[in-house]
């Protein structure tokens, strides 16, 4: 197929939060966008302030069945999958088959059009780590038959398709472990930790945090992730090693509680609970390779995160109370 001066980028799990994000870039940068997604978990509202732009084009489309694109494909960001619990956990074969026949049918995709193909793989291939922070040489200490297994080990195994697409028939891959994300377009019932104390304390409920909350996380903001997302897509034919992209900074449950609570004013109380399975309880990229490969370290901080995500949800909140109103 011959290729045109402009870029042509397949986006799958184009309308979920990050995927949307994405496109919105994508298309800031001049780019001819082609979402895909099966609207298990995105939603169109997402993509709503640029449905109309004329490089935009949206499939409904399931990744775990083939699909032919007939014009030049460039590049192909890999996003499909529920990234929360409590969204993988519903339906734990599909989320493996998308993980892992989904990845198979976009590398054979890139493989079709000669493009370049980058896949959100995740900090949950290092399972519950035993290492502190986690470097992309650390192997992981993943729970393979267990409930969170459907998505450990279906990310798992999709990088070692990749890793075989590449040294088999030679398609260029890229490969980013994403680590905790938010931030505006976040579903008010994602089931992730940010989202949950947000929406919990906006509406005064109680914040339930799972253990002591002596467990850490490390929270990237979505603008640098997708920053450091479309970098690695650019970079180097050698980088098709997996690359950390995420924010070193590492919090506690407990602490991430707290800040929320303040920063919300809210009396919302804190409710304690059992751990559930397989839950880590450490997790913090190393990004020396992020920051040697691409020259990409995250600029915004939790406080800046957390305000511009809190105002996110009270607006949505705000809007749903005068719809309620009206009727």
């Amino acid at each position: 197929m011959l290729k045109t001066s402009q870029k042509t980028v397949v986006v799958t799990g184009g309308s979920g939060f990050l995927g949307s994000w994405l496109c919105e870039r994508l298309l800031g940068d001049g780019c001819r966008v082609i979402c895909i997604d099966s609207l298990i978990s995105g939603r169109l509202e997402n993509n709503k302030t640029y449905s109309g732009h004329p490089n935009f084009s949206f499939k409904e489309h399931d990744v775990i069945n083939p699909i032919t694109i007939n014009e030049p494909v460039d590049e192909i960001y890999n996003l499909a999958c529920p990234a929360s619990p409590v969204r993988y956990q519903a339906d734990p074969i599909h989320t493996f088959k998308t993980s892992v026949i989904g990845v198979m049918n976009m590398l054979e995709l890139a493989e079709s059009h000669g493009a370049r193909l980058l896949q959100a793989s995740t900090s949950e291939v290092y399972g519950d780590p035993a290492f502190n922070p986690q470097t992309e040489t650390y192997f992981g200490n993943v729970n393979v038959y267990g409930p969170r297994a459907c998505y450990d080990e279906g990310k798992r195994g999709a990088e070692t398709l990749i890793h075989d697409y590449h040294q088999e028939r030679n398609v260029d891959t890229r490969i980013a472990r994403i680590f905790n994300t938010y931030g505006p377009r976040m579903r008010q019932d994602d089931g992730r930790v940010v989202s949950n104390f947000i929406i919990g304390a906006l509406q005064g409920r109680d914040i339930t945090i799972y253990g002591r909350g002596t467990q850490t996380r490390s929270f990237c903001f979505h603008e640098d992730l997708i920053g450091g997302l479309m970098l690695l897509m650019a970079s180097s034919p050698e980088t098709h090693h997996p690359v950390n992209l995420g924010n070193p900074e590492e919090y506690s449950v407990l602490d991430l509680a707290e800040r929320v609570l303040r920063m919300t004013g809210s009396k919302s109380r804190l409710v304690y609970c059992d751990l559930p399975v397989d839950d880590p309880q450490i997790r913090r990229p190393d990004i020396t390779s992020a920051k040697q490969k691409l020259g990409w370290t995250p600029k915004i901080g939790i406080e800046e995160g957390l305000e511009r995500t809190i105002a996110h949800f009270q607006r949505q909140l705000e809007g749903q109370s005068m719809s309620e109103l009206i009727q």
